[in-house]
């Protein structure tokens, strides 16, 4: 039984489910779950560590940076949520490793938080050096001083939907046409958005998932740093951005379940006022261009450049691609979550 046959059995059981459910199910189940079963980096999606080594490297130059700033412990975890094909945390090791020497290596503890057998696989072989260890979640991440990063993460986190009907607001859900297809209605009831939501238009996205990142952070008793790069708006919550893509082409979110990605934009307005409220220190967020070129992309860019000649216009193009506002550098944000009592940490 196919997935799609498994969630059309649930909805004729139990009724609609909430569109979290479905992102949940389509995305995270463990059997045919998207990213359980056939992540797609660099065939459905290309990522920022995909496109240019640079994005790694100044990542890895933040990581040392910061270690410094929280004194240097040792030892302290880095971990990474959804580390894909593990070029990121590659890239900026390789960097980290010359920035931060020896006493950056003894101290280092790296964790993968990484549901996919396959991946973990890809994972362990690309960092054997630095010799990762795998957690299920945040949660399960020991105890003692930490810095996190996760690129692209938030963005898959399973969303609710709300649509303003007159003058109420209903929530969207996955049910059953005629023809027993997956379809998108709207529930009979009136629940309304979580609190803190802005509602700014007629329809509004609402990722509980961001609630619970905050929770674990804010239960951790160590000083930390969590750097999350990803794309959504600022200013106002994200309205009816649910989109999917396979091999590199958009497609129906209903169409075929577990065979594309599932993507929405992220509220980093609501993630930094619930941060913030709950006593977290918030920087950002800020465009992903400028937190690059405050962390020296361009000084970067420049020495690949002198040391591959032969390759220079590939290389700009590349960087071009992550800097520039009319590509990554405007839609993409960068947001650090910090433990009270540190520094500001770098690039913002």
């Amino acid at each position: 039984m196919s997935l799609e046959d498994r969630l059309i059995r649930l909805i004729e059981t139990e009724g609609p489910i909430p569109l979290s459910a479905y992102m949940q199910i389509a995305l995270h189940d463990p059997k045919e779950g998207y990213y359980a079963a056939r992540p797609g980096i660099g065939r459905d999606f290309t990522t920022a560590p995909e496109t240019s080594q640079i994005f790694g490297e100044m990542i890895g130059l933040w990581i040392v940076h910061e270690w410094r700033a929280m004194g240097a412990p040792s030892p302290f975890h880095l971990v990474e949520i959804g580390p894909g094909r593990a070029l990121l945390m590659h890239d900026a090791l390789k960097i980290a490793a010359l920035a931060g020497g020896d006493a950056f290596l003894s101290a280092l503890q790296l964790t993968l938080i990484e549901p996919s057998p396959a991946l973990r696989l890809l994972q362990t072989e690309r960092l054997q050096r630095f010799k990762p260890q795998f957690a299920a979640q945040l949660s399960d991440v020991p105890a003692g001083p930490m810095l996190l990063v996760a690129n692209e993460y938030l963005d898959c986190l399973p969303a609710r939907q709300f649509r303003r009907d007159g003058d109420q607001w209903r929530e969207c859900v996955i049910g059953l046409s005629p023809e027993r297809r997956l379809i998108m209605g709207l529930a009979a009831d009136e629940p309304r958005p979580p609190m803190g939501t802005a509602l700014t238009g007629d329809v509004v996205e609402v990722q509980s998932g961001l609630d619970l990142i905050i929770a674990d952070l804010v239960s951790r008793t160590d000083p930390f740093r969590a750097l999350f790069v990803d794309y959504g708006p600022v200013d106002r919550a994200p309205g009816d951005t649910l989109r999917a893509y396979r091999e590199g082409q958009q497609v129906s979110p209903m169409e075929t379940p577990g065979a594309s990605d599932l993507t929405v934009d992220v509220d980093f307005g609501r993630f930094a006022r619930i941060a913030a409220t709950i006593g977290l220190d918030v920087s950002g967020p800020t465009p992903q261009g400028m937190f690059l070129l405050g962390l020296g992309a361009q000084a970067r860019l420049n020495q690949l450049i002198q040391a591959n000649p032969d390759e220079a216009e590939a290389l700009y193009n590349a960087a071009q691609r992550l800097i520039d506002p009319q590509q990554m550098g405007e839609r993409f944000k960068a947001i650090c979550l910090s433990s009270a009592g540190l520094p500001k940490p770098a690039g913002f």
